[in-house]
């Protein structure tokens, strides 16, 4: 596994910090809420992503492969669920205060479950299960720590993309362009679904 270590901390980097369902939410929560009340949203990916690809790694993967109707629930489930987000993020209230508002950003365990029906999870966790673990090696051991590598770059990959909502947030003073933003973002959510029913 020592061989695998910088490759696997590659790859959990890469995967992490590009865009994606998880990364878009936490954009648009640092932009419409700041970076404070987008915390436990951070800390819920930071946890839920490495539980879920440490879990997949023990078993959980051949679960779902075998079955036709849980893999096609989970689809059609997290397809939903993420056209009801990209909803929620372009309607969301522009430059709302922190404290006020109906809105509210995500909260820690709805983070952590959201992973389970986030399909890049699912296909980080299964492509770093089957890629990073060795036929010789003790799984468990190996999939715990490759869930450690993704919990040591979640928290800095994730932060980073919730400061970044933070800062546009600074930069714009027009609530329209707030607006639009929040509805270019919902798009490019809505957009990440199309592979996802392709397949």
């Amino acid at each position: 596994m020592t061989p695998l270590l910088i490759p696997l901390m590659t790859f959990a980097t890469v995967a992490t910090v590009t865009p994606g369902p998880n990364n878009l939410m936490l954009t648009a929560s640092g932009l419409n809420f700041g970076f404070r009340r987008t915390m436990p949203h951070i800390l819920g990916i930071s946890f839920g992503f490495p539980t879920m690809m440490v879990l997949v790694g023990w078993g959980l993967a051949g679960l779902f492969a075998t079955s036709v109707i849980l893999h096609q629930g989970l689809k059609i489930l997290g397809s939903a669920y993420l056209a009801y987000l990209a909803y929620r993020i372009a309607t969301a209230p522009p430059m709302l205060p922190e404290g006020e508002g109906k809105a509210r950003p995500m909260r820690f365990w709805e983070a952590v479950a959201f992973q389970w029906i986030n399909p890049k999870a699912w296909v980080m966790s299964v492509s770093a299960a089957t890629s990073y673990t060795t036929l010789a090696g003790d799984n468990f051991t190996e999939v715990a720590m490759i869930g450690g590598v993704f919990m040591l770059v979640s928290f800095p990959s994730s932060s980073l993309w919730a400061a970044f909502g933070m800062v546009i947030r600074r930069w714009l003073s027009d609530p329209l362009h707030i607006r639009l933003l929040n509805i270019t973002m919902a798009l490019a959510l809505l957009a990440s679904l199309v592979p996802i029913l392709r397949s």
